[in-house]
C-alpha cells in the first residue's frame, strides 16, 4: 500500500463517534480509557523511580559533564546546523518509540526535540 493512499482515506475504517453508540457500550470506553491513562501514570511513576526519580526526558544526568548540558555544546559546535540535529532526534525517536519498551518516554524525547526545534526556529527568526 502506497503512503499517499492511506493518508487520502482509502484504506482507512469509518471511525464511530461516542455519541452515537449506546450509552453502557458509550460508558465502557470511557472507563477503559480511564483506567489506561490510569496505568499509564503508573508506569510513568515506576520509571521515574526505577531511575532514582530523576526526569529521563528533561534532565537525565548522564548529559551533564562539569555543569556543561551536552546539548547546549552540541548547539554551540552546530551554530545555524542545530536544527538539522534537533530534527533528526525528532525522527528517531518517533521511529522507534514502540520497539524499545518505553514509548512514553521516547515519545516525551520526540515532544521535547520539537520544543527546542520551536523555540531554536522562533529565536532565529527574530534575530
Amino acid at each position: 500500500m502506497r503512503h499517499e493512499e492511506f493518508m487520502n482515506g482509502k484504506f482507512r475504517e469509518e471511525k464511530m463517534e461516542i455519541s452515537t453508540l449506546p450509552s453502557e457500550m458509550a460508558q465502557d470506553i470511557i472507563s477503559t480509557a480511564d483506567r489506561i491513562g490510569r496505568k499509564i501514570d503508573a508506569a510513568e511513576q515506576t520509571g521515574k523511580e526505577a531511575y532514582g526519580n530523576v526526569d529521563m526526558v528533561n534532565s537525565p544526568s548522564h548529559y551533564n559533564q562539569s555543569g556543561i548540558e551536552c546539548i547546549a555544546a552540541i548547539q554551540a559546535a552546530l551554530g545555524p546546523n542545530f536544527k538539522y540535529y534537533l530534527q533528526g532526534n525528532i525522527m528517531k525517536y518517533l521511529w522507534r518509540f514502540d520497539y524499545k519498551g518505553r514509548p512514553l518516554e521516547d515519545l516525551e524525547k520526540a515532544q521535547w526535540y520539537l520544543n527546542t526545534l520551536l523555540e531554536d526556529v522562533a529565536a532565529s527568526d527574530e534575530s
